[in-house]
């Protein structure tokens, strides 16, 4: 490239650097008029730094059941615990008698939870109904995890009943079901005595 040619080319860069500033300010000049307009009618809720879109009682539920779940699969008791009524009772799918407390619901989780690894858990056929400051929510789960080494999987049904305490939804009692599954073993496969599941869910 010669440098008439050199020139031409570093001017019709140049010019097109130009012409992209002036564009791109001339657009942000016309974004901030736009803006200004629209602050002396009303402002729209996606111009508004920090605005909340609320959300209906069943959403909040919804959430605040995809959360509990979550902190359930990786251990997290504190972050489950915002969710839970200090007095919660908790019915386990096991022949147990009701964990009353969530201290006692805590300690019982923790024993658990340390004999499991590679946990997943998924929730299907939600149901909630709101009734005031009290509803309830029942949904479908199934489980997975690897309980003291051994591959152990599971499903089962949960209900909650909560009650909006501070404009917060908390779980008052957890009561979960499993289902039982027969499995047919292999052909001339002996019998094994798989590990039963950790009871998920709550």
């Amino acid at each position: 490239m010669n440098r008439v040619h050199a020139r031409r080319f570093y001017r019709c860069i140049a010019g097109l650097l130009i012409a992209f500033g002036l564009l791109a300010g001339a657009a942000t000049t016309e974004a901030q008029n736009d803006k200004k307009k629209k602050k002396k009618n009303e402002p729209a809720a996606s111009d508004t730094p920090g605005t909340i879109i609320p959300l209906s009682d069943e959403q909040q539920i919804d959430y605040m059941i995809s959360e509990t779940l979550g902190a359930w699969q990786i251990g997290d008791t504190e972050r489950m615990h915002k969710n839970y009524a200090d007095d919660v009772s908790v019915v386990n799918g096991g022949w147990a008698a009701p964990i009353i407390g969530w201290a006692n619901y805590q300690m019982l989780f923790k024993q658990q939870r340390a004999a499991i690894q590679q946990v997943r858990l998924d929730r299907s056929n939600t149901y909630i109904k709101v009734n005031g400051a009290t509803a309830w929510a029942c949904y479908q789960w199934e489980f997975s995890a690897s309980v003291n080494g051994t591959p152990s999987a599971a499903r089962g049904q949960t209900t909650y009943v909560m009650v909006k305490k501070d404009n917060h939804w908390l779980i008052a009692h957890d009561h979960t079901s499993i289902v039982q599954t027969v499995q047919q073993p292999a052909p001339n496969a002996p019998p094994t005595g798989a590990a039963a599941p950790v009871k998920p869910g709550s």
